[in-house]
């Protein structure tokens, strides 16, 4: 939960095993949380019902937590009368079970519709339960609840202070809206929560109640100022758990999820059918490890990824994961993607997983077969090489972290073998550390070092070949800084020229990056205009971007890529809103050799909730100075990225979802555009119950580079060739699901693509049964 939103081969080398070891970090522990709550112990699951009445014998006599503060729009004070939150914990031998009891003032209505899973979110009335149950302060899983009973959870990552919706819970959940209010029952099987085998920290646990009618208000279990470095800096302990862990730690869980999906498939005039088999397997004979298989995997149900533009930059952009397999246990894996990217694997066969949780120590494993046809990133200083790769390889990682409240430190060993084809090996050692001040400045530091070798290169038909061996190196370090008027950020990273890492995220190398961003804090402000915000921040960002030693796209060392200077302001205000803007003082460099362009540009961004069914606005505007980087000039242009997101409540008690997102990029020569990049994506999904929804997806992409020469301030120069691609989506997807796990679903998809004849059409049919 972000504060602020704002881009010639050797023996194979799976025939060895490494040996593995976690790294220790000596370092001061953090203060220690002595707030507890005292849960209820039952002895079995059939005393409580869930079914949001809160009236079984079972909750009689549990004491109630009734201690909230406000966090936003303002922190540090207690929640009001009007919005009381009362909080009950039942444990038994299988699962946590909650009863929350909201109440609201007369005339307030409450705000939420039947929506997705994990599309709840700070635009409608919910309460969310957050648990850590390593008890270190890094990591916590999360469940929401809307009044509407959708549910929305995953895990949270302190050190990134980044939510992931990914990962799906099977809890079980039951909502009563009521006159004054409104009533959550929520089973939170002990199974699908991760935690150590044996003596630990004790867990930690907050719950957090969101009210969008009463000015954006978020209240707390906990005391949480905004000065954190995270979300979940400040939790409260859970008590007597070592009552139940005894019990549950040694009870083994398993699930077995097969799915059929059947496809027929037709393409320029030609039909081709094709029914497949696929397996998912979790199992945790114990509370500290989970296994994970899975076995021709088939991610059709799986949106596709939505339209964004860079430009006339040739720098690849990463995407976000979906898929369940790779996000098991997340919080242990806790690297950033220029170590794993699990979107690098585009097509497993099959896959294996392994996770070690420990106290003090914890462990995952993964293995894997990708097909052919992946993509291959192969960076330079000024562009990305990408490489369609056209032969099967297999995939292995291995990774190791200790780390106590203060300090994390870890290990990591990434490999893909090609085969014949070469191998790429990559090894490497990260941590953090963060320090508490009481009243002062928190202080977090956070850094990576890897070393690679590679044997694996890449014809023009994406073949891997074997090759000369080259070593590459790669490291990167941040510092932040956060106080009640300061939120500061120094990092550098350096990519060398021939560091490469194919199970990773290294769009570039052969370069130094150096950023600093200084954040003024001016807290609440009167502004002119009648505009009152709830926070203010005054902003200045430098950064430089340089090429070291030459490298093989032939750049100079110290050659400036990139460097700019941009002073600006962020508000934040009525209606869950946030606006900022910055002077660009921009140059850039298009190519080794070539000028350093000035670019200066203005950047304007807006995210807001402005009205019940306008639930959510983002936008952000780049204008000015464009760098055109294919021909080398700059012309005037910009960049837009908006999203809208609409709800609508429908007799019968159904619902609408609408959510649009555009992104479009341009650059005009004199009078001309001469290059335009256009994207446009609607999803719209129709709810007639919470386990039956009707979801479409129209989508429309373009890009073109006009034709001609053009006269520029100084020199004259030729545009290269003009292109044009286009491409479309349409798909429609009926659902029912009865419970997580179970599905069946039926699609029908239609694929235009402007370099390819004809049109792709497709019906799906796909059953998944888990138990």
């Amino acid at each position: 939960m972000s504060r602020r939103s704002r881009g010639g081969p050797g023996r194979p080398l799976f025939s060895v095993v490494p040996q593995f070891l976690a790294l220790a970090l000596l370092a001061a522990p953090a203060a220690a949380n002595t707030r507890a709550i005292a849960p209820g112990v039952v002895q079995g699951a059939a005393a409580i019902a869930i079914d949001g009445a809160l009236d079984d014998a079972g909750w009689a006599g549990v004491p109630a937590l009734e201690r909230f503060h406000q966090y936003q729009p303002e922190d540090g004070i207690a929640a009001p009368r009007a919005y009381r939150t009362s909080v009950q914990l039942v444990i038994d031998a299988g699962a946590l079970l909650f009863a929350i009891r909201a109440w609201h003032p007369p005339g307030h209505a409450a705000a939420g519709t039947l929506a997705r899973r994990d599309k709840v979110a700070r635009d409608q009335d919910y309460v969310g339960v957050w648990i850590d149950p390593a008890g270190h302060g890094r990591s916590a899983q999360f469940v929401r609840v809307n009044v509407a009973g959708v549910v929305g959870d995953g895990i949270y990552k302190a050190d990134e202070d980044e939510e992931d919706a990914g990962p799906d819970f099977p809890v079980e959940t039951a909502v009563r809206q009521l006159p004054d209010g409104y009533a959550v029952e929520l089973r939170w099987p002990l199974s699908s929560l991760r935690f150590p085998h044996g003596e630990a920290r004790p867990w930690r646990m907050m719950v957090e109640r969101s009210v969008p009618g009463a000015g954006g208000m978020l209240l707390l279990s906990a005391p949480l100022d905004k000065n954190a470095l995270s979300f979940i800096a400040e939790m409260d302990e859970l008590s007597q758990m070592e009552r139940i862990l005894p019990v549950v730690q040694d009870k083994g869980f398993w699930s077995f999820r097969p799915e059929l999906t059947s496809r027929r498939t037709s393409v320029a005039g030609t039909t081709s059918r094709r029914t497949d088999l696929g397996l998912d397997i979790t199992a945790r004979p114990r509370a500290d490890w989970v296994f994970n298989a899975t076995l021709n995997p088939d991610f059709s149900q799986v949106e596709i990824d939505e339209p964004t533009s860079a430009g006339t930059n040739r720098i690849a952009l990463s995407l976000p994961e979906k898929r369940a397999f790779f996000l098991e246990s997340a919080d242990v894996l806790g690297m950033r993607i220029p170590a794993f990217y699990s979107r690098a694997i585009a097509d497993p066969g099959w896959g294996a997983r392994a996770t070690y949780r420990g106290a003090d120590v914890d462990a995952t494993a993964l293995a894997g077969h990708d097909r052919a046809g992946g993509t291959v990133l192969r960076g330079t200083a000024y562009e990305t090489v990408e490489h369609v790769n056209a032969a099967d390889s297999n995939v292995m990682l291995l990774r190791g972290r200790r780390h106590d409240e203060a300090a994390v430190m870890g290990a990591f060993l990434a490999a893909r073998d090609y085969r014949a084809g070469g191998r790429n090996l990559v090894l490497g050692t990260d941590g953090q550390w963060r320090r508490r001040h009481e009243g002062g400045g928190d202080v977090q530091a956070a850094w990576t070092l890897m070393g690679s070798a590679t044997t694996a290169t890449f014809d023009d038909a994406g073949m891997p070949r074997a090759g000369r061996q080259a070593h590459g190196a790669y490291a990167w370090g941040r510092l932040d800084y956060m106080s009640p008027d300061w939120a500061n950020m120094a990092q550098l990273e350096a990519i060398g020229a021939d560091f490469f890492n194919d199970n990773g995220f290294v769009p570039q190398s052969g370069i130094a990056k150096a950023e600093i961003q200084l954040n003024r804090r001016l807290g609440a402000r009167n502004l002119p205009g009648g505009i009152d915000t709830h926070e203010t921040e005054l902003h200045l960002g430098l950064h430089e971007q340089r090429t070291l030693a030459r490298g093989p796209a032939g750049a100079a060392s110290g050659e400036v890529v990139q460097r700019w200077i941009r002073p600006g302001f962020w508000l934040y205000g009525a209606r869950q809103t946030r606006f900022w803007a910055d002077l660009g003082f921009d140059r850039q460099r298009a190519r080794p050799g070539g000028r350093l362009h000035r670019t200066p540009v203005v950047y304007v961004g807006i995210e807001s909730s402005p009205l019940p069914w306008l639930v959510r606005l983002n936008g952000e505007l780049t204008v000015g100075r464009q760098l055109d980087v294919e021909a080398d000039a700059v012309g005037r242009g910009g960049t837009l990225q908006a999203e809208a997101g609409l709800r609508f409540a429908l007799p019968a008690g159904w619902s609408l979802e609408s959510d649009h997102r555009w992104n479009r990029a341009w650059v005009r020569h004199r009078s001309r555009q001469d290059f335009v990049d256009y994207g446009w994506r609607w999803v719209g999904t129709l709810h007639m119950s919470a386990r039956d929804s009707l979801r479409a997806i129209v989508q429309n992409t373009s890009a073109a580079r006009l034709e001609g020469t053009i006269d520029g301030e100084a020199v004259r120069f030729d545009l290269v060739e003009p292109w044009r691609d286009r491409a479309r989506h349409r798909s429609l997807l009926y659902r029912h699901m009865p419970r997580l796990g179970r599905s069946l679903s039926l699609g029908l998809t239609t694929d235009v693509n402007g370099a390819l004849p004809g049109k792709s059409r497709g019906v799906t049919a796909k059953l998944q049964w888990e138990s």
